[in-house]
């Protein structure tokens, strides 16, 4: 059974005294929205005395009821915006139930509105709406947690307090933190602008975005654990893609010469403030071009999305400005390691990188081989450090199952990683194209497997018969949207730049934080 508050039996017992008063609290017709506030407040010019019909509609917010006139505050999807409302102006005959009654006595914070009116400034100075019409749209029976604001008397500043930040609710209810934390809905606008973006950089080089599966009889293109599933018409398993390489290249076999996919991918792996097991990628791949060429994109691109949403080059992110400007710094990945820990592993077995990793109180286990061992020193003691946007490239062949042979240095391949605010925001091969080579790597990975590796890619006998057919050199890149629009807003976590993170039921959470606090 419900629990309700006080409030919330209050609010209950106000629309049951609406609906005798014939009033819908929940009307079925159309209210035709005209203008929003933020367009009001930038283009209204009293001298003109513009802005002489308006609509709006939005969330009352606040209400200062003064006998036969009262000011109130409208926030619609742009903004707030003062609302002036007088008794004989909303309620021209003798009937004054809509002023004295429903706007004075029955209406709550939160609910919706809508008014009719034209614009004045006060005599304060403050663009406001003379409202002749109201009308309620909906009816919101929980109370907002409406942030409080005072002046400080010491420093005469204002400050807000009681304010909705407690992340566990605001994750969980992200519709009330939209409603009352207006820097939250500037984070989203900001994470679509980002996507619109690159969208608009990939279309106008020509590139053809596409749509593949999501549900896949075999998972593959990244080292990654899979959500599986069961189909019961075909009584089969699936999986949720962990990435969509395989099917994008696929199509590059089909003869398309680029194509991408914003696709929502999925990792059954731990979570933090930077791995959700449910993220979005954008995914790239270009016919006759390699990976040298690809960096050379991905700083163009990424250099205009911070350009698109800051105006500029320099973004701040936490205690650090990062400059997207071109070029960015450029290591190979035992360069890096050597300048970071000031070992050389370039001629290391594993048994000697086992030993190294030690020394540098990396923690192993028995499954890893080379390329994890190496993976980990680099996640360890690199990747942390770099701040500044930086390209780490040319992997051990035995970390890349996917990437080409390097032409130039035998056991490496031709991949890079870009890594920014210490980590890692894209990744990118010149893609291996040799369909024997690819079923070699694939078996080693198997073995891989057989040791305890949960993340070891499988086999994909169709991939390889695609790639038996024929595969032109082609460079592929995968970026992650979710830690990219970390970075462009600002935002700590990303659970900040997902509208609904995952969560544990909420049951299980509350079960978790009484026992805690028992």
């Amino acid at each position: 059974m419900q629990h309700l508050s006080e409030q919330e039996l209050l609010r209950r017992h106000k629309l049951e005294e609406l609906e005798k008063l014939g009033i819908e609290a929940y009307p079925s017709e159309l209210f035709d929205v005209t203008f929003y506030a933020k367009e009001i407040h930038d283009n209204y010019h009293p001298e003109l005395n513009n802005f002489q019909e308006v609509t709006l509609a939005g969330r009352l917010m606040s209400s200062r009821v003064m006998g036969k006139a009262s000011f109130a505050e409208l926030m619609d999807t742009s903004g707030r915006i003062q609302l002036y409302v007088n008794r004989d102006e909303i309620c021209p005959g003798e009937d004054k139930t809509l002023y004295n009654v429903v706007f004075k006595k029955l209406l709550d914070l939160g609910d919706f509105i809508g008014v009719k009116g034209h614009v004045f400034k006060t005599q304060v100075g403050e663009t406001s709406i003379h409202v002749t019409e109201l009308k309620l749209l909906a009816k919101a029976l929980r109370p907002l947690p409406i942030v409080k604001e005072k002046i400080d008397e010491a420093t005469g500043e204002k400050v807000t307090y009681d304010a909705f930040t407690d992340p566990e609710q605001r994750y969980r209810q992200r519709y009330v933190d939209l409603v009352v934390n207006p820097s939250v809905r500037d984070t989203f606008i900001k994470r679509t602008q980002l996507v619109q973006s690159m969208r608009n950089f990939l279309n106008d080089k020509g590139y053809l975005e596409v749509e593949t599966p999501i549900l896949q009889p075999l998972y593959g293109g990244a080292a990654a654990r899979p959500f599986k599933t069961h189909h019961n018409t075909l009584d089969m398993e699936l999986y949720l893609r962990i990435a969509n390489e395989l099917y994008l290249k696929r199509l590059i076999v089909g003869g398309f010469d680029g194509v991408y996919e914003f696709s929502k991918d999925f990792r059954n792996e731990g979570m933090s403030r930077f791995h959700n097991p449910e993220f979005t990628q954008m995914e790239l791949y270009v016919a006759y071009k390699d990976y040298a060429w690809m960096m050379d994109l991905v700083e163009e691109m990424v250099e205009r999305v911070a350009t698109t949403l800051h105006g500029q080059t320099e973004v701040q992110v936490g205690q650090n400005v990062i400059n997207f400007q071109r070029p960015w710094q450029r290591y190979t990945m035992f360069e890096a390691i050597e300048k970071y820990t000031g070992k050389a592993i370039g001629e290391m077995d594993e048994a000697q990188l086992r030993e190294t990793a030690h020394e540098l109180h990396v923690h192993l286990d028995p499954s890893m081989g080379k390329a994890k061992i190496i993976d980990e020193i680099f996640g360890e003691h690199v990747e942390p450090k770099l701040i500044q946007p930086t390209f780490i490239t040319d992997y051990p062949v035995e970390m890349s199952p996917l990437a080409k042979k390097h032409r130039d240095r035998p056991g490496m391949v031709e991949r890079f990683e870009a890594i920014c605010n210490g980590k890692e925001i894209c990744n990118a091969f010149s893609e291996l194209n040799d369909p024997i080579d690819q079923r070699k790597r694939f078996e080693d990975q198997l073995e891989l497997g057989k040791r305890g590796d949960t993340e070891a890619m499988v086999l994909d006998e169709d991939f390889l018969r695609a790639l038996e057919y024929g595969m032109p050199p082609t460079a592929g890149l995968g970026i992650g949207i979710d830690r990219l629009s970390m970075i462009m807003t600002n935002s700590h976590s990303i659970q900040d730049v997902l509208f609904f993170p995952q969560m544990k039921p909420e049951n299980v959470q509350q079960a978790k934080t009484e026992k805690e606090n028992s």
